[in-house]
């Protein structure tokens, strides 16, 4: 029997309590085994400004899921072609872990634009695929691919960049972020 492992990809910038609840509940709502949370590198058409490095986000992503069971960091796509398209992550991961069937998990936001992503038909051909509810999106669930499955998650109203705004404004974000990396938030994305 294959390790059912959900893919959650991201740039983490940075990792915040939102992302760690909702893998805790996909874990569950999903029958998966493990959560990947899959560090996205450096975008080349985004802005450097808008990014943390790579090694930086990574790093706070392992400390913040240091005792989390059954979530792990992973830097998968630094080693592939960028840019990195879920596509070649997902076929690469199958190849290099045959004993594991893999999961992709996408916010609402994500799946409304699913059929304007590279390869899309051949993912939705080959993997399952489980939407969870994002700001102001709720995905469709009538008319959805057999293996599509839409879960119903809490909505934890919490985002990357509200973040990164509050330390920009002096304000706390306390609570927002694992206290295991707050200081090093902090000292990452103070100007």
């Amino acid at each position: 029997m294959k390790k059912k492992t959900g893919i959650f990809g991201g740039s983490f910038n940075p990792i915040h309590v939102g992302h760690i609840a909702l893998a805790r509940q996909l874990l569950k709502c999903a029958g998966l085994q493990e959560v990947w949370f899959v560090v996205s590198p450096q975008n080349p058409w985004k802005s450097e400004q808008e990014l943390l490095d790579d090694e930086s986000r990574l790093n706070m992503v392992r400390i913040a899921l240091r005792d989390e069971e059954n979530l792990l960091a992973s830097d998968y796509e630094f080693h592939l072609q960028r840019p990195s398209y879920t596509l070649n992550t997902l076929r690469h991961l199958s190849e290099d872990y045959p004993d594991r069937e893999f999961v992709l998990l996408i916010g609402g936001d994500n799946w409304k634009q699913f059929d304007k992503w590279y390869g899309y038909q051949e993912i939705l051909s080959n993997y399952s695929i489980v939407v969870y509810p994002r700001r102001g999106e709720h995905a469709e669930e009538k008319k959805l691919p057999e293996n599509v499955s839409v879960v119903d998650t809490p909505l934890l109203d919490i985002s990357s960049t509200e973040i990164r705004n509050r330390i920009l404004q002096g304000q706390s974000i306390h609570g927002l972020v694992p206290k295991s990396i707050e200081s090093l938030v902090l000292r990452n994305y103070q100007k």
